[in-house]
């Protein structure tokens, strides 16, 4: 994230003060591509009012389509893609909507960054082509794919990619830890994703990062090289998109999650431009709690006045809402919606392979490995969590403590509660209604509870035994800890001897509703 200007913070916002590298004026025209070739033909106008920016201000068109911006020898100009036109996509589906001027390149470094580009052109163009965009469309969310080479290529192909190649979405999005630390897993993961041949935008995450670099102002140069800014807008629908740089290397491996001087103007001026009522979508990698308070504080300030703000990001590896309210510093008029989106690679590609050579893991969360569908129309949004390798109807799990002939090491603890039933709500938040019903019996209304997940912790109780998983497979970390959307029963205190069928019915925050059923035998030696 690069820091070039001084600043000083006044009542008022950010005010520049004084460079602190040299600046010179980038100019240039932003037009129609009307044959979609990406290059300035005879007949192609010039767009007015399309704004356009260098990481700080925010400069929109003249009526003969032509912006100028400063720039330093470490500048990127985009442009923040207007509603109802596409810039160029490259061959893996990443917008071509930016320019990197750095005449030197990046320094030297083990994963390269941006070559030398020269002098600073007379005119740096854009095109844009007209794609007409509805009201209602519907987004993909991709968390933590976090995969290298083959083996990523593959998994993300095998989890996401053949599922997605059925599906009608406008675009795709990465939310960070796009890779796992070598940055050679940048080309496969665009590959795996860009033969789908849509959109594709990218979050950079921590492991997205250089990590051998002097100064934590370099430390995205290979993410650029691929990518373009790592924080930047564009408009899709009736829709305002924000991506956010909230992750910071120190070195060491050690990250913070600031929110940068730069970036933070940017918003506030990228935002003075988008009406109030219009929905405002956040994506970051770090999640709002991983923030220094008062970049939270400082983001929360420039939204507040906006009632449609919805904000998802990745790196906790588990699903989670929060509805940030005012006791949270949120003052904007409705509750903050915050989703942690859980992630592709599950548990980090820990646990047992399956027949198809991918790994179990299960999220800690108890959730399976996934992504998530968003569709947005007007200013309003509903989100469904799909779980990867299984149908989008599977959406919760049903735990009553069994003992297993086969194998008595996974039975229960021996003071499990026999009589209680364990509700997982994959994409279950405090807005969500949970009932269950035991053969034709009553619906009862069950409890949310904080405590691991039975089967997550099953396994984990298994991998302590060194039963599980076998020689070739990674074992789970970093623990178990309390999953956000479990929900608790009892079975009926009448219960005969015998078999029956639990079901269990959830309705969502959105309307959407689940099923799932459990066949439950109760023994006639346990009460």
């Amino acid at each position: 994230m690069k820091q070039n200007a001084a600043f000083l913070i006044l009542a008022m916002g950010w005010v520049i003060l004084a460079p602190v590298s040299a600046q010179t004026e980038a100019t240039g025209i932003v037009y129609d591509d009307r044959n979609g070739n990406g290059k300035r033909d005879p007949g192609e106008p010039g767009l007015p009012g399309v704004p356009v920016s260098n990481g700080q201000e925010v400069a929109r068109t003249d009526d003969a389509g032509r912006y100028r911006l400063p720039v330093t020898d470490d500048t990127v100009l985009f442009v923040i893609k207007p509603r109802d036109r596409m810039p160029p996509l490259d061959p893996y589906g990443v917008p071509r909507s930016f320019y990197l001027h750095k005449p030197k390149g990046s320094p030297a470094m083990k994963y390269p960054g941006v070559a030398p580009t020269g002098p600073l052109p007379a005119s740096i163009d854009f095109p844009l082509r007209k794609t007409p965009e509805p009201d209602k469309f519907r987004v993909v969310m991709l968390g933590d794919t976090q995969g290298t080479g083959n083996d990523g290529f593959y998994g993300v192909g095998k989890l996401a990619t053949e599922e997605l190649a059925g599906e009608s979405f406008a675009f795709g999005m990465t939310l960070g830890d796009i890779t796992w630390d070598d940055l050679t897993g940048f080309q496969p993961m665009k590959e795996a994703v860009g033969v789908l041949k849509r959109p594709w935008f990218y979050v950079l995450g921590n492991h997205d990062m250089n990590m051998d670099v002097p100064d934590f102002d370099h430390a995205d140069e290979t993410f650029e090289r691929h990518f373009g800014p790592s924080y930047y807008a564009f408009d899709y629908g009736p829709v305002h998109f924000l991506v956010l740089h909230n992750v910071e290397y120190r070195g060491t491996s050690a990250f913070q999650s600031p929110l940068g001087r730069r970036e933070l103007t940017f918003l506030r001026n990228d935002l003075a431009l988008v009406p109030k009522e219009r929905l405002v979508v956040l994506s970051s990698h770090f999640s709002l709690w991983d923030m220094p308070e008062a970049d939270r504080k400082a983001l929360f300030a420039l939204l507040k006045d906006r009632p449609n703000v919805f904000h998802i990001c990745g790196h906790w590896h588990m699903n989670q809402h929060f509805f940030v309210t005012k006791e949270q510093g949120w003052e904007g008029p409705n509750p903050l919606h915050h989703l942690v989106a859980g992630a592709v690679c599950g548990s980090w590609w820990q646990g047992e392979h399956d027949e198809w050579g991918q790994p179990q893991a299960m999220m800690r969360c108890g959730a399976p490995k996934g992504y998530w569908f968003a569709t947005f129309e007007g200013n309003r949004y509903s989100l469904e969590f799909k779980p990867s390798q299984r149908p989008a109807s599977f959406g919760l799990s049903i735990y009553v403590p069994a003992d297993n002939e086969w194998d008595p090491e996974s039975n229960p603890p021996a003071d499990a509660d026999r009589n209680e039933v364990l509700v997982n709500v994959f994409a279950g938040s405090a807005r969500s209604t949970v009932e269950m019903q035991v053969d034709d019996g009553e619906w009862t209304r069950l409890d949310r509870v904080d405590r691991p997940d039975p089967y997550f912790a099953r396994l984990i109780r298994l991998q302590n035994l060194k039963r599980y998983p076998t020689k070739k497979a990674s074992a789970y970390g970093p623990g178990i800890g309390n999953s956000p959307h479990l929900w608790r029963g009892e079975l009926p205190a009448n219960l005969s001897p015998g078999a029956h069928l639990i079901r269990v019915r959830t309705t969502d925050m959105f309307g959407h509703r689940y099923e799932g059923y459990q066949v439950y035998k109760k023994e006639t030696s346990r009460n």
